[in-house]
């Protein structure tokens, strides 16, 4: 009995020595006294992680042109601003002609056209200093389009076409049964763009053989809402204009199908839809290619931005063709 109890007093003597003799040494508890003890070796700073360069563009961008281009040019402004705030674009629509006038006055950066730039634009502009680049943007279906409740003119030949549409048939072919017997005997209420559009010299240049040659007793609007209206509220009315147009509006027009061919995304990205498919474009100031927003915003129009091109409704180009129009941007 006497030795266990010796033997349970050593231990806890020997057990308060340690304790003791920890508390002196801090115990190991360096979190409270914030110490490093003697020997180890100091911890390695944190380097601070280079930021990412977080300059942004900032300006502005005017745009206009074609009202066939538009939409697109519309979406990829709203959407390149919401990434870059200090950007502010504007975009107009005064038709073809009319936006390559205010290019080669220097009035716009970019511009938006249904058909190629004609020599005398060229000449136009080169007269300021100012030379364009063009970038085919998107494929469209130029699309003819009756009332909803249309039955008769549903799929139309070419020639049926020039027939209502050539400077000849005004005062002359004036009902529907003056292009095809059997059809009725109601007036035709025709609606269609302006002279200054890029898509009336397409249309008349395919159709009726020679740009600009066309009847004149049409309602002609700059703006292709006003045709929509017009076509979509009379079951006489017919009119024409961008591919994009009908798909948002395919619930109140009708499409003609041209020589028996429907418009719609695989007829016109595989040119069987014809002769009435074609290309877009938009034009560039060469001179402001290099300018910051200017080159972003392009950036962003032939990257992520193409995405939109089939969000409004026209055919996107293939990848290619975007590739292509980055390495011409100089970011490739």
């Amino acid at each position: 009995m006497t030795n266990s109890i010796m033997r349970k007093g050593l231990i806890f003597l020997t057990t308060i020595i340690l304790v003791l003799s920890l508390a002196a040494c801090g115990g190991g508890n360096n979190a409270a006294t914030n110490e490093t003890p003697a020997g180890t070796p100091a911890p390695t700073p944190v380097k601070d992680e280079p930021k990412a360069d977080t300059a942004k563009v900032s300006g502005t961008i005017k745009i206009d042109g074609s009202s066939t281009v538009y939409p697109i040019s519309q979406a990829m402004a709203e959407e390149f601003m919401a990434l870059n705030g200090d950007v502010n674009v504007e975009v107009a629509s005064s038709g073809t002609g009319g936006g390559f006038k205010k290019f080669a006055a220097g009035e716009i950066d970019i511009t938006g056209a249904s058909r190629p730039q004609k020599d005398s634009e060229k000449e136009a502009a080169m007269a300021n200093g100012i030379e364009g680049v063009e970038f085919k943007v998107a494929n469209d279906g130029l699309t003819v389009v009756v009332h909803k409740d249309n039955t008769w003119a549903e799929d139309m030949t070419v020639e049926e076409l020039k027939k209502l549409w050539e400077p000849a048939a005004e005062g002359k072919i004036m009902t529907w049964a003056d292009i095809r017997e059997g059809w009725p005997t109601d007036e035709i209420h025709l609606y269609g763009p302006g002279t200054d559009s890029g898509t009336f010299d397409y249309f008349t240049e395919e159709i009726v053989g020679e740009a600009k040659a066309s009847r004149g007793d049409y309602q002609p609007s700059e703006d292709d809402h006003v045709i929509v209206q017009g076509v979509s509220g009379d079951k006489n009315a017919m009119g024409y204009f961008g591919y994009a147009y009908y798909v948002e509006n395919a619930d109140i027009l009708k499409a003609v199908k041209i020589n028996g061919i429907e418009p719609n995304d695989q007829t016109i990205e595989d040119g069987s839809y014809s002769p009435l498919g074609r290309p877009i474009f938009i034009y560039v100031k060469k001179s402001e290619l290099a300018r910051p927003e200017i080159q972003e915003y392009l950036k962003f129009h032939f990257s992520e931005g193409k995405e939109l091109v089939s969000e409004v409704g026209y055919i996107q180009l293939k990848p290619e063709m975007y590739e292509e129009n980055l390495v011409t941007v100089g970011v490739k």
